[in-house]
């Protein structure tokens, strides 16, 4: 089987019937306790704060992780690592104010909150926006660029194959319901973490090793050394390039390319917030491991993700950095360049044993995604679709055999859509293709959500304008501000640059696409807020809030102060 030996084999076998075998067993433990539709979406009160914070973590990293932010370490570096770094702090601050509020009004999904502080105009609007999103953007790049990797380790010839392996092993997980997506995810991430950590070590020994000649590589050296050969790849601040038209052949190219991704500083007054604070706190996806449990147990659960996303970068960034350093130094054979494929060429190096350790990793926490990922889209359906609009008189059998006909339904739409790539997710780069098109909605849904929880007068047309003004505003700078305003204004910098893909040069002028985010989300804002004060004081729909809800006791503001220490450490040494 093309680069795996018998033993990477073995070593993947025991990971797929360890994992199916502990799901198996939770599910037929738990299946005796409740057949309730509340318990198979979001095994209400069953989870642990532990179970709840590897869930979200095996959840989150996934193949745009593993793939796609090791292909963005290639390309341009640490900075990208902002997007775990910020995360923790944005759990933090779900943890200790989103939180609270889900779980005193009962909030069990997003739609749910949408309409109970709004209307049912809003929540069936963002109830389709979500299943579209999850389905078409989201589902359809973790299991494309998740088959790419494998398959370029299998010689390149069992994509399909490999895309129906991973629907089947995440369908086994996902028809399980919550419950056992939640605990088989626990030895997800583990396998993750000891898999991802492995190939990191191997991977700076490899590097110590080819580049400094030594004969048994030494991973701390390799560290240095990839800090010796690439210090623009160890800087967290892109700095704002000088000219705003480069070609191919001029050294400033990369730099505007790079820019445009990760956007210095301006990005910190702008996208990264938003990306981060709607993703875990106004996501479906991910709030629906916390939304069953009492807060206490959400809290320290989220808190506890907040802290083991500090280590995240290093397994999903740091070898892209040592693929780029390999790379230029001529010590990548066979390796094209392709940000994408950086991670898949560091595994070819590993040895026997640990290869199957490392591509067991990555399908863990593929198929954790996936099944998550389709749990989320059955409950949104179920609950705010079928049960409201299709059969309000369902009964909890229908409902739970209607959530696993969606499972597969959803699963069948994402294999159409990635069987010859039709999205070009490939050609866009995984990591900036999904932050990029969740980009769309994510101003108008975070302004929507940030309001409608701590505003008391945001009024239902408010949200409705919001949302629709988010989307419409978010395509309006990506693809016609330039050609109205120019490419400079005091709003934002356009960049023109030449890009290389398939042998073909591509000319492209854009915004840095999470300052679109950022102008996005404040004109929102602004907009919100003045057809708001058109209506009553208060409005009769808004949550009542309790400044007891945000106290937090002692133990989890260790928690909070220590994760946020070692951020500030983190930052000083890397700005």
């Amino acid at each position: 089987m093309g680069q795996l030996a018998t033993i990477d084999i073995i070593i993947f076998l025991i990971y797929f019937v360890v994992v199916a075998g502990y799901g198996l067993w939770i599910y037929k433990k738990k299946k005796s306790e409740s057949t309730g539709s509340k318990d198979y979406f979001l095994a209400e009160g069953s989870l642990t704060w532990w179970a709840i914070g590897a869930s979200l973590i095996a959840s989150n990293i996934s193949a745009e992780q593993f793939i796609g932010m090791s292909g963005e370490g290639f390309f341009v570096g640490v900075a990208v690592a902002a997007y775990e770094w910020i995360a923790a702090v944005a759990l933090i601050i779900i943890a200790v104010w989103f939180i609270p509020i889900y779980l005193k009004n009962k909030i069990y999904t997003m739609p749910q909150f949408l309409e109970t502080r709004y209307n049912k105009s809003v929540s069936l609007i963002m109830a389709v926006f979500w299943l579209f999103l999850y389905v078409i953007v989201n589902l359809t790049s973790i299991l494309y660029l998740g088959a790419l990797a494998i398959d370029t380790l299998l010689g390149g010839e069992h994509l399909h194959i490999i895309m129906i392996v991973l629907l089947l092993m995440a369908l086994l997980i996902g028809l399980g319901g919550m419950k056992v997506i939640g605990y088989t995810d626990v030895i997800q991430v583990a396998v993750l973490i000891i898999g991802g950590f492995a190939t990191v070590y191997m991977a700076l020994q490899i590097v110590d090793q080819r580049i400094n000649g030594v004969a048994v590589g030494n991973a701390f050296a390799g560290f240095n050394t990839l800090m010796n050969e690439a210090p623009g790849h160890f800087k967290l601040m892109l700095d704002k390039p000088t000219t705003t038209t480069t070609t191919l052949g001029m050294p400033e190219n990369l730099q505007v390319q790079k820019y445009v991704v990760l956007p210095g500083l301006a990005m910190y007054f702008a996208g990264q917030w938003i990306v981060n604070l709607n993703y875990w706190g106004c996501n479906q996806y991910i709030t629906q491991r916390a939304l069953g449990a009492d807060l206490k147990t959400a809290r320290t659960g989220i808190l506890f993700a907040g802290f083991l996303k500090l280590f995240m970068p290093i397994i999903v960034m740091l070898p892209g950095i040592a693929a780029y350093v390999l790379y230029t130094k001529g010590q990548l054979p066979g390796f094209s360049g392709v940000k994408d494929g950086a991670y898949s060429a560091i595994l070819t190096f590993l040895p026997s044993g640990l290869k199957g350790l490392a591509v067991a990793a990555l399908t863990a926490a593929i198929v954790a995604s996936l099944a998550g990922k389709v749990n989320s889209i059955s409950t949104i359906f179920t609950l705010d679709i079928y049960k409201k609009y299709l059969k309000a008189d369902a009964t909890e059998i229908q409902m739970v055999r209607t959530g696993r006909w969606v499972i597969i339904g959803a699963m069948m739409v994402a294999l159409a859509f990635t069987w010859t790539d039709v999205l070009g997710i490939g050609g866009e780069g995984g990591f900036t293709f999904i932050q990029k098109y969740t980009g769309f909605i994510s101003p108008g849904v975070f302004a929507m959500f940030l309001l409608g929880m701590f505003w008391k007068r945001t009024t239902g047309t408010a949200a409705l304008v919001g949302v629709i003004l988010g989307f419409v505003l978010a395509i309006f700078f990506n693809s016609f501000a330039i050609g109205i305003f120019g490419k400079e204004t005091w709003l934002y910098t356009a960049f023109t640059y030449e890009k290389l893909e398939n042998g073909v040069v591509h000319t492209i002028t854009e915004i840095p696409f999470l300052i679109n985010m950022g102008w996005s989300f404040f004109i929102t804002i602004v907009v919100m807020i003045l057809i708001s004060l058109a209506g009553p004081k208060v409005n009769p729909k808004a949550f009542a809030i309790d400044s007891k809800m945000f106290k937090v006791d002692p133990r989890t503001m260790v928690l909070i102060v220590v994760t946020l220490l070692l951020l500030t450490a983190i930052y000083v040494r890397f700005w």
